[in-house]
């Protein structure tokens, strides 16, 4: 599954990668940009970073937190 992001011109995709299934990181955030160069924020139109399993569930967790945090405080208004 993708997420899009800056008005769909950012496509992530995070993935287990089977073909790299020797290599401790290998699960795949895969960043596309798809927009006028003077646009971009990558220096490259996809960029391809790898994680650990722990590397990841980390990720994972501090996204969790900061959507709560986020929730918590839009429900506080």
């Amino acid at each position: 599954m993708s997420v899009y992001l800056l008005e769909n011109s950012l496509k992530v995709d995070v993935f287990f990668d089977p073909q790299d299934c020797k290599f401790e990181d290998n699960i795949c955030v895969a960043m596309f940009e798809s927009c006028p160069e003077e646009e971009q924020i990558l220096q490259a139109a996809e960029v391809n970073i790898y994680l650990t399993e722990d590397q990841a569930r980390q990720l994972a967790a501090e996204l969790l937190k900061a959507a709560d945090a986020s929730n918590l405080t839009q429900k506080g208004r």
